[in-house]
C-alpha cells in the first residue's frame, strides 16, 4: 500500500474488474460467476456497504419506484410485495451475496481515481484511493466493467436560486438526509414532484406541521395497489417461489409493455386515464386541472407510481397542498415564487434531482490519450468506440434496470468467453465502412425522453448513431431479442 499518487506499491491483479456494488454490480458479479467459471474478479466499491441507491439515500419513506418481481433479478426470486423499501432491497442483495461467496471478492471505500489503458499489456491498470486517508491501491485487469450507475451519490443536484443564502430555515436534500432532522410542527415545502418527492411526502405528512409540494410543472402518476393478486393466489396454492417469481414478472412486463405501447398509439387516452384516476380521490376539479394535469406526452419523462393513492390521501386531508409555479427567489421566512405568494417554510427539501456522473468521474486514459467520452460512440449503450475491453451497464428509464443489467451480463460474459476461445486480449467498437456516413446524436432523443437531469448534462455522455447497434434503445421489448443476438463475428468488434 503507498501514498496518494504512489504507483509504486504492488498492484492486484484479476481478469475482469467490476466497478460497484450496487443493484448492477452485484447481479453481474453473480452472471460472471456463472457464466465464465475460472475467471478471476474483484468488485471496488466506494462506499463502507453494498447496495448504492439503497444504501446512500436515506430519506424517510425510501422505497422502489418500480416493482421488485422486474427490478429484483431474473435468477433470485423476490417474495415482498412489489414496492419495497431500501432495507428490504438490501437484505435481498444481502441473501445474493452470501449465497454465492460474494463477499470475499468486494473491496469497499475503494474510490477509483484513475483508469489507464495498454495497448502493449492489453490491460486496465487502476488506482484506488482507501478509506479516509486516501491512501493508494493498484490494481491491473483485462476487462473493466462499469456498473458505478449514472449519477453522483456524495452530492444531489440543487439549483442556484436566488436569495437561497437569505432562508433562516434548513435546507435539506434526499440524497443526503440528515439523521439529526426534526420534523415535528414543522412548516415543510418539498420542491419537486418526482418519484422522491411522492416517497417522501407521505412519510413525513403526519409528523409535519404542513407540508407544501412545490412543483414547476405538472408529473404523471399512476395509482395502484402495492400488491400483485396473481401473486398473492399463486401462493396460496403453494406454488414454488421459483414459478410465481417467473410467472408474475412475465405478467408484469406484458402488461409493461401494453400500456408502453398506449402512450404512443393513444397518448391522450392514456393521460385521460391517468388523470381520471387522480379525479377520484380528489374532490376539487380546479385542483386537478391545475396541479395534476400534465402538459407533455405520458412517458416523455418518467411517471411515478404512487400506491394506494397515499399522497393524493393526504391532499384530500388538507395535511399536503400542493403549488404549480415558479421560484422567484428564497426570502427569510421562505420562497416567493412568481404568482408574488410566499411559501413559509421552516425546512425545504429539495427534491430536484441528480448531479450526471459519466464513468463515475474517473480520470481514464487509452494509450496515454484521455478519453473524451462525447466524442465516443455508444455500441448498444454498453461499449464505446475507441475504448477497449469496457462495458457499461446503463438501465432502462421506462422498464426497470435491472431487467437490462442482468441482459448486460449475459452480453459481456459471451464476448468474454469468445475471447477466451480465439485467443483475443483486446475489443473495441469501431464504427464500419457502412457507418461512415451516419448521422449522430445524443444519447437521449429529447422527443423521445427527457427528465431534467439527463437534459441538463447530456453534452457529457457519449453519441449514439441512427442505426440499432449505435444507440441505447430504451426499449426492454425490443433488446430483449436483440442483445442475445448480437453477433460478436460483426466487424463493429475490433480484436487484437
Amino acid at each position: 500500500m503507498g501514498k496518494p499518487g504512489d504507483a509504486s506499491c504492488a498492484a492486484e491483479h484479476v481478469d475482469v474488474l467490476i466497478v460497484g456494488a450496487g443493484i448492477s454490480g452485484i447481479g453481474s458479479a453473480y452472471h460472471l460467476q456463472q457464466q465464465c467459471p475460472g475467471t478471476t474478479f474483484a468488485i471496488l466499491e466506494k462506499m463502507e456497504s453494498f447496495g448504492g441507491t439503497w444504501l446512500t439515500h436515506r430519506y424517510p419513506g425510501i422505497r422502489s419506484d418500480t416493482d421488485l418481481y422486474t427490478y429484483g433479478y431474473r435468477f433470485k426470486p423476490w417474495t415482498g410485495v412489489p414496492l419495497a423499501t431500501a432495507d428490504e432491497i438490501r437484505a435481498y442483495m444481502a441473501e445474493i451475496i452470501a449465497e454465492n461467496g460474494l463477499a470475499r471478492h468486494i473491496r469497499y471505500r475503494h474510490r477509483i481515481v484513475t483508469a489507464r489503458w495498454s495497448s502493449a499489456e492489453r490491460r486496465w491498470s487502476v488506482e484506488a484511493q482507501v478509506g479516509e486517508a486516501g491512501e493508494t491501491r493498484r490494481f491491473t485487469c483485462g476487462f473493466l466493467w462499469m456498473c458505478q450507475g449514472y449519477y453522483r451519490h456524495e452530492q444531489g443536484y440543487t439549483p442556484d436560486w436566488p436569495g437561497f443564502a437569505d432562508f433562516a430555515g434548513r435546507v435539506v436534500h434526499p440524497q443526503t438526509w440528515p439523521d439529526d432532522l426534526d420534523l415535528t410542527g414543522r412548516k415543510v415545502v418539498v420542491i419537486g414532484s418526482g418519484a422522491t418527492a411522492a416517497t417522501l411526502i407521505p412519510a413525513i405528512a403526519g409528523s409535519c406541521g404542513h407540508v407544501t409540494m412545490l412543483q414547476r410543472s405538472p408529473t404523471y402518476f399512476r395509482i395502484g395497489r402495492n400488491a400483485v393478486p396473481i401473486a398473492d393466489e399463486l401462493r396460496a396454492l403453494g406454488i414454488d417461489e421459483r414459478w410465481i417469481h417467473e410467472i408474475v414478472r412475465r405478467r408484469i412486463l406484458h402488461d409493461t409493455h401494453a400500456f408502453h405501447r398506449r402512450t404512443f398509439s393513444e397518448p391522450e387516452a392514456v393521460k385521460k386515464d391517468m388523470i381520471d384516476g387522480i379525479r377520484r380521490h380528489l374532490g376539487s376539479e380546479a385542483i386537478v386541472d391545475e396541479h395534476f394535469t400534465p402538459r407533455y406526452r405520458p412517458w416523455q419523462q418518467r411517471m411515478v407510481f404512487v400506491p394506494d393513492a397515499d399522497v393524493f390521501k393526504q391532499i384530500e386531508a388538507g395535511q399536503v397542498s400542493v403549488v404549480t409555479d415558479e421560484i422567484e427567489r428564497f426570502e427569510p421566512k421562505g420562497i416567493r415564487v412568481r404568482s408574488g405568494a410566499l411559501l413559509e417554510a421552516d425546512i425545504v427539501v429539495t427534491a430536484t434531482g441528480f448531479h450526471l456522473s459519466v464513468m463515475g468521474d474517473i480520470d481514464f486514459v487509452v494509450d496515454g490519450r484521455p478519453v473524451d467520452w462525447p466524442e465516443t460512440v455508444t455500441y448498444r449503450g454498453m461499449m464505446f468506440t475507441g475504448v477497449p475491453n469496457l462495458a457499461w451497464i446503463f438501465g432502462y428509464f421506462r422498464a426497470s434496470w435491472t431487467l437490462r443489467s442482468d441482459m448486460v451480463g449475459d452480453f459481456v460474459c459471451r464476448l468474454l468467453n469468445h475471447m477466451k476461445a480465439t485467443g483475443a486480449g483486446q475489443v473495441m467498437p469501431m464504427l464500419r465502412p457502412e457507418d461512415a456516413d451516419m448521422k449522430l446524436g445524443p444519447w437521449v432523443d429529447p422527443e423521445n425522453f427527457n427528465p431534467g437531469y439527463i437534459m441538463r448534462q447530456q453534452h457529457l455522455l457519449p453519441r449514439r448513431g441512427d442505426k440499432p447497434e449505435w444507440q441505447h434503445l430504451h426499449d426492454y421489448w425490443a433488446e430483449k431479442d436483440q442483445l442475445p443476438a448480437i453477433d460478436l463475428t460483426d466487424r463493429a468488434f475490433v480484436y487484437a
